[in-house]
């Protein structure tokens, strides 16, 4: 479980630092203050910087160049489009030259974990690549229990092809942390489904309809099907509940924001088991009235199941919400955190648990 967070150079962050940690986590502050940025740093710590999250959180942020003039090898066709990875938007300032560097490290309960990526010139030679790639490189080292260090070709863009970064492949040796992020527009159906196929049979299933109650109480039972010809692509489908006295099987989506939202928080949080919970805006679709019962069930799920929780939130309702566990039975044996995120200061404001419930007490304002 990471104890700290250090990043620098990263995204928004010349530098910046979360200390101390807990098992569960709130990032609050203003739009544009680098709560989710935190939130990807995490993820990529987790992946000991695995191309495939590379491409997601990039992608994901549409930080791709559209390319005209490229060779078949590097590029990544969709709909007719190339496409390279745009690096520099990792970077502070959005800008790269030789010599830039960011890094991004942790402490955690056993040893400290360092993910350093930077920029430099190789000749071809050493790296033996094709003429037409430059010699300047990204080059990634990442210093734990286990090292490891590659460089990847930079293009003449000085991004990194969407095709090389796809066929590229880690070195089995090097465990990665079990991590599952949930936007704030929350999963994807396929996503949800394959999630869900994970703990079918489990002792996990039952957590997910404990979750659901929370929402709606009459559901008794939850399903998934996988049929393509039952789905749309972005529609809210793929599963179907059995309410109380009831026979019919109802589409998830006629049940509201809510239940898709706590689905999906519920999936990704079980299938985290010994690894780290990440979600953006983590009150999205939910009415206040509902997030007490959220957050004692991601409470105990996460302690049951070894799991670190960081979430987003903009919402006083959210992290007031926490008072019910932070004024619970011992939580400190793990750590309940508020950490507020200011774009001018180089450390977080940390809220503990006995500061989370007089500040909710006194209608002190942490965001």
């Amino acid at each position: 479980m990471l104890k700290s967070l250090k990043i620098e150079n990263f995204r928004c962050f010349p530098s910046f630092e979360l200390n101390p940690l807990g098992r569960v986590n709130l990032l609050v502050g203003t739009n544009n203050s680098g709560k989710t940025s935190i939130l990807e740093a995490i993820q990529l710590l987790c992946s000991r910087a695995s191309l495939e999250t590379w491409r997601d959180i990039i992608i994901n942020r549409g930080e791709y160049i559209v390319l005209t003039e490229v060779t078949e090898e590097r590029v990544w066709q969709r709909g007719g489009l190339q496409r390279e990875l745009d690096v520099r938007h990792l970077f502070y300032g959005h800008e790269i030259d030789i010599g830039s560097t960011l890094s991004i490290s942790g402490k955690n309960d056993s040893d400290d974990e360092n993910l350093v990526i930077s920029i430099e010139s190789k000749p071809n030679s050493e790296l033996n690549l094709s003429e037409d790639l430059q010699e300047i490189v990204l080059h990634i080292k990442w210093l734990g229990k286990e090292k490891d260090s590659f460089p990847l070709p930079l293009s003449s863009n000085l991004g990194i092809p969407v095709d090389y970064a796809r066929r590229f492949r880690r070195d089995p040796k090097n465990h990665l942390v079990k991590t599952q992020f949930v936007t704030s527009s929350s999963l994807t159906t396929e996503k949800m489904i394959e999630l869900f196929d994970q703990v079918v049979l489990q002792p996990e299933e039952a957590l997910i309809t404990q979750a659901l109650n929370t929402i709606e109480p009459s559901i008794e039972r939850i399903a998934s099907f996988s049929a393509e010809k039952y789905r749309i692509l972005g529609s809210r489908s793929g599963f179907v509940v059995r309410l109380t006295n009831s026979n019919q099987r109802i589409p998830i989506g006629s049940m509201g924001d809510g239940i898709w939202r706590i689905l999906g928080l519920t999936l990704a949080l079980v299938n985290a088991r010994n690894g780290v919970l990440l979600v953006d805006e983590i009150d999205t679709g939910l009415h206040f009235s509902a997030m007490s019962d959220m957050w004692k069930l991601i409470w105990k799920t996460a302690k049951d199941l070894n799991v670190q929780v960081f979430a987003t939130t903009h919402s006083s309702d959210c992290w007031k919400s926490l008072d019910a566990i932070a004024n619970s039975e011992n939580p400190s044996e793990d750590g309940i955190t508020i950490q507020r995120i200011e774009r001018d200061k180089s450390s977080s404001i940390v809220f503990n648990e006995r500061q989370i419930v007089i500040a909710a007490e006194r209608g002190i304002e942490v965001r």
